[in-house]
């Protein structure tokens, strides 16, 4: 295997390595252009725009040097960096609502499959509330949106080849709603083997023992892949200004017009061309990317560039207080700006795979919020938690099916007759993983408002309008089963051993 040592200790031995890494890159770029040559027509020109991004991410990776951050010059960023939520409602808003509303694109990351659920498919199309998927909850909210305030926002999905065709299919359903919706497609990067640095692939297909060679590099490639699509010139020409960025799984994530009017009302040479909408951290959320100052910028720092030996400060709540959310809020024409000069600066994530036949690889990605450094008067904003509502897990998708929300033009709003503003904590055991086996345990959803913790384990099910309060533990030992009866009402109770309610 190849191992370029980090650190040089004489010119002799930096030289060699230069050569090293000169060759290296000469292979890949020859393997590369035998990829091209597998294909014609637009696959290969969406190909040859794809491998110069490729190329630039694999350069900077054969240069890197270890953990990127200098521990040392590290900051806490100043108070006027990171606003209070509330400072920034506190204006108000103005009567040209309106105005803001059409220079703005909602752009949702819809990369992603739906596989950690166990769900065939984008992830985007599974059902979370009364039969509304992720997509349709994004659809209602920008009609309700546009018919409000009488705009025109239009909805941007950045795709991945995993998730284009099935996104394309169910997009005919929306035809006659009240907006207009683009897609465009992230790049199509090769995963490399691990010792020879050389992509797997053989030719340009994801089809067959060909899919595994291929990924989607990150949220970090939608600056060049929005510009190679050419819907960003398309939008900045029929006057947008400001795209709204967030995963499409996170439910919190509304176009908030407080926000979009703190962005429009800057005087204009102090014009704040990148947003991220931190929250405070919870024990949950430990691993989370964080905001610091770093050579008199803003910047995010995410949990693998921090060096072994600053791991556990960096996961505590004390002295990184904040997380990203990755709710952005980017100007289109410094991201065309940024392009033009090539001076996005995101690190590098290494993402260590093994595929199914053994095989270790490595894929390169980069993430969004990354690249705030390159940004002009770039802000955090501290906002509340219920912006950040992430469905990753069923026991996610619990809390969201649950009485504890209520949804309205596909926004849920925690209810009011809860009664305080934090949500349960829910870990649901493996037998709840997929989506499918978690329908058939719950025969209704609980009535969760008055809950405070739910740890289920082992084989369980639940009977119709079951209520759990406080603190409620349930674990099945093995072969054991539990049916929690329908009607029960559970109020701190640890429960154990075996309970089988059947049909007589």
């Amino acid at each position: 295997g190849l191992c370029l040592s980090k650190r040089a200790p004489n010119s002799g031995m930096a030289q060699f390595q230069e050569v090293m890494r000169k060759q290296l890159e000469a292979s890949m770029h020859k393997e590369l252009e035998k990829l091209l040559s597998t294909t014609k027509g637009i696959e290969a020109e969406v190909g040859v725009k794809d491998f110069e991004g490729f190329k630039k991410i694999f350069h900077s990776f054969l240069q890197a040097k270890g953990p990127s951050v200098d521990w040392a010059k590290i900051y806490r960023p100043p108070e006027d960096l990171i606003q209070p939520y509330d400072k920034i409602k506190a204006r108000g808003l103005p009567e040209n609502v309106a105005e803001s509303l059409n220079k703005l694109v909602v752009v949702k990351l819809n990369g992603g499959l739906g596989t950690s659920m166990g769900c065939k498919g984008p992830k985007s199309l599974i059902s979370v509330r009364n039969e509304n998927t992720f997509l349709d909850l994004t659809v209602q909210q920008i009609e309700h949106l546009n018919k409000t305030y009488n705009v025109d926002v239009p909805l941007v999905l950045m795709n991945s080849f995993n998730t284009e065709e099935d996104t394309k299919k169910i997009l005919q359903k929306y035809a006659h709603h009240r907006l207009k919706i683009h897609t465009f497609n992230q790049s199509k990067y090769p995963r490399i083997n691990k010792e020879s640095l050389l992509p797997v692939a053989k030719d340009m297909s994801t089809l067959g023992e060909n899919a595994e060679a291929w990924y989607p590099p990150g949220h970090g490639d939608i600056y060049a892949s929005f510009r190679n699509s050419g819907l960003l010139d398309q939008l900045i020409t029929e006057g947008k200004e400001y795209i709204f960025v967030s995963n499409i799984d996170n439910l919190g994530a509304t176009v908030d017009l407080h926000i979009l009017n703190h962005l429009m009302s800057q005087p204009d040479g102090k014009r704040c061309e990148f947003v991220m909408e931190v929250t405070d951290k919870t024990r949950a959320d430990v691993k989370g990317g964080t905001l610091i100052e770093y050579d008199g910028k803003l910047r995010l720092l995410e949990i693998a560039q921090v060096p072994k030996a600053h791991v556990d400060e960096f996961k505590s709540v004390s002295k990184f207080k904040i997380f990203n959310t990755n709710n952005l809020w980017i100007s289109l024409p410094a991201v065309r700006r940024l392009q033009e000069q090539n001076s996005v600066d995101m690190e590098i994530i290494v993402n260590p795979k093994t595929l199914d036949g053994g095989l270790n690889v490595i894929q390169l990605e980069t993430a969004v919020g990354a690249a705030i450094k390159s940004f002009d008067n770039a802000l955090g904003i501290n906002v509340p938690r219920s912006r950040f509502l992430p469905v990753k897990t069923t026991s996610d998708l619990l809390l969201v099916m649950s009485n504890l929300y209520s949804l309205e033009a596909g926004s849920l709003t925690m209810s009011k007759k809860r009664e305080f503003p934090t949500t349960p904590h829910v870990k649901l055991g493996s037998s709840f993983t997929k989506v499918h086996d978690f329908l058939t345990r719950f025969e209704s959803i609980p009535d969760m408002l008055e809950l405070d913790h739910l740890t289920v384990s082992g084989d369980v099910t639940f009977g119709k309008q079951v209520s759990l309060k406080g603190t409620v533990i349930i674990i099945a030992n093995h072969g054991d089963r539990i049916d929690i009866p329908a009607g029960a009402m559970l109020e701190n109770k640890i429960v154990s051993g075996n309970l089988r309610i059947l049909d007589h």
